[in-house]
């Protein structure tokens, strides 16, 4: 039995993905990126992250997204937590800046593998911050969800997405974030977050487009976070915290809007498929 595809397990907040070194984006095809995230048939996992040559000379490595259901999202931040953490380990660096080409623009990174007191690298956690770019918040839109009215606030972190305050159970987002996620209001689909304030931050769960509730996302964070700023429910220029079911992310909003996002990635097992 020969050996085909070579993986690396990677999550970050318990949001996790099948990671390949690839020369060319066929190396997985969308087709296969179902197969591949089936937890019971499959690796299990979010989705496929495709590390490829930059196309611009100033970047370190291309990042390619693959959703659980085979759709290409811009951008996936804990993904790329997860891409700039490998690459520095390619490198032999502890300490990195990586600069990564994404769908979505350039996101420079900065890895810190395990020297923070605050990043224990003794189960293989880093801490990775990424500058998320600018996030565009872009007004209030009333939403009907069966025979409920929702108000989401729409934001875009480099991709789509709905925010809305209020107090939400699980079974809420469950049954509410697909039918957000896939309605006629929005043609590309879209994440739903589903937040509330508390004192010392943001409680956050998000449905994500394409793959479902998720422990974790990044882009959904960054733009809970600049929604809250807008909303005043939030301070800009100061570290935000933000609990996800998967841990905590502390994202900083300026004032122009760039997010900034800080949390962990770690390296989960190597593998190969078989050919046969």
């Amino acid at each position: 039995m020969s050996v085909g595809l070579q993986f690396r397990k990677y999550e970050g907040l318990g949001n996790d993905f099948v990671l390949v070194d690839a020369l060319d984006e066929r190396a997985v095809a969308v087709e296969q990126a179902p197969g591949l995230c089936d937890r019971r048939r499959g690796i299990g996992a979010d989705g496929v992250l495709l590390v490829l040559p930059p196309r611009r000379g100033d970047c370190d490595a291309r990042m390619r997204v693959l959703n659980a259901d085979g759709s290409v999202p811009e951008m996936c931040g804990n993904g790329a937590r997860c891409v700039a953490l490998h690459v520095a380990r390619a490198r032999g660096l502890r300490r990195a800046a990586i600069r990564l080409d994404t769908d979505a623009g350039v996101r420079s990174c900065e890895v810190d593998d395990g020297v923070s007191p605050d990043a224990p690298g003794r189960d293989g956690t880093a801490l990775v911050t990424i500058d998320m770019g600018f996030i565009a918040v872009l007004g209030e839109r009333s939403l009907e969800v069966g025979d409920e009215r929702l108000t989401v606030t729409l934001a875009d972190a480099g991709n789509p997405h709905a925010v809305a305050f209020g107090d939400f159970a699980r079974a809420d987002v469950e049954r509410i974030g697909p039918r957000v996620a896939t309605s006629a209001e929005f043609p590309r689909g879209t994440n739903v977050e589903f937040a509330r304030a508390e004192a010392d931050g943001i409680e956050l769960m998000v449905w994500e487009r394409g793959v479902g509730m998720t422990l974790a996302c990044g882009t959904g964070a960054c733009a809970t976070a600049a929604v809250a700023c807008a909303r005043g429910v939030a301070p800009y220029g100061r570290f935000i915290g933000l609990t996800l079911p998967g841990g905590r992310l502390e994202v900083t909003i300026a004032r122009d809007n760039r997010a900034t996002m800080r949390g962990p990635a770690r390296h989960v097992y190597s593998g190969a498929l078989p050919t046969g």
